[in-house]
């Protein structure tokens, strides 16, 4: 209840509001402060020694910034594309994604498979057995453990048919990755396929034209298709891969690295039983329109 002639604590001058948002959209280091990020009791603690205001609280300053989805305590990664022909090698994967190669359509016989490697997934041995959820208790899993080795998972995902092809190796390199293309290839319908066109990106066992000219000796229907650098977003087996982390890798809780094994590949069967081709929205168009953009930005231009 408000009394007559006493101004509510609660209530700040429009000039503040703008004078914390503006506080909380500035990177600490232009703010003098050694933080990596401002979080909202960095940014009263900051605006009270900045005698903008005696006092405020943290409830406050979090109402504010929420109106107007300002978050400083969280970051995103990104990068400008370096690759001097980046928009034609998209272009070109895109074009698959939409059946469409060389500007022709893509044939009843033609299939498209986008393949990575997931590296280092651990055994983890927890020191005491992992705990099953129970009535008002989540799932507990030990913070202490045993390393029980790595592998590296090598996986192929038919982009068209929704087929994924899997296999586990102990490390990754140029014969790992021509054993998992060899599982696929022996198999219909891609041994009698007019064209198996193999999306990739830049890594060391399957880059530039000694990788593709290794794939067509031994699989003369196969083409190699190296995404642009820095362009793993391209790759649809990374939505797959995300998918495996979430449902298969967390949290890492195994008895050694055949446990590991076995429940990949038996996610890939489980998987496959309900699975769709993924909706693939960003198009040519999308692309164009991207360039546009990253061509008007003063920064893009220096780095290229």
């Amino acid at each position: 209840m408000s009394v007559p002639g006493v101004v509510d604590p609660r209530l700040f001058p429009p000039e503040v509001v703008i004078a914390v948002k503006a506080l909380a959209c500035e990177l600490p280091s232009r703010l003098g402060v050694p933080l990596a990020r401002l979080h909202v009791p960095d940014i009263a603690a900051e605006v009270r020694s900045r005698g903008i205001v005696a006092e405020i609280s943290g409830t406050t300053i979090w109402r504010w910034l929420s109106a107007d989805a300002i978050r400083p305590w969280r970051k995103r990664c990104w990068i400008f594309p370096r690759d001097p022909d980046f928009e034609a090698k998209a272009a070109r994967v895109l074009d698959l994604y939409a059946r469409r190669w060389e500007g022709k359509p893509l044939g009843k016989k033609d299939y498209v498979i986008s393949s990575d490697e997931k590296t280092s997934i651990q055994a983890r041995v927890r020191c005491h057995s992992t705990l099953a959820p129970a009535p008002g208790r989540d799932m507990r899993v030990e913070h202490e453990y045993d390393r029980g080795g790595a592998l590296a998972y090598l996986a192929a995902w038919d982009v068209h048919r929704a087929k994924v092809f899997g296999r586990c190796e102990e490390t990754t390199g140029i014969e790992p990755f021509g054993r998992l293309v060899s599982q696929v290839m022996a198999t219909e319908p891609y041994a009698s396929a007019r064209r198996v066109f193999w999306v990739v990106d830049n890594g060391s066992s399957h880059r530039g034209k000694a990788a593709a000219e290794r794939l067509r000796r031994r699989w003369p229907n196969a083409r190699l298709v190296n995404l642009p650098t820095h362009a793993s977003w391209l790759n649809q087996i990374e939505i797959y891969f995300s998918i495996v982390q979430r449902k298969v890798l967390t949290p890492n809780d195994f008895a050694d690295l055949a446990e590991v094994e076995s429940r990949l590949l038996a996610f890939e069967r489980r998987y496959e039983q309900t699975a769709d081709p993924f909706e693939w929205k960003f198009t040519r168009d999308d692309l164009a329109k991207l360039m546009r953009r990253l061509a008007d930005k003063p920064d893009y231009k220096a780095a290229a």
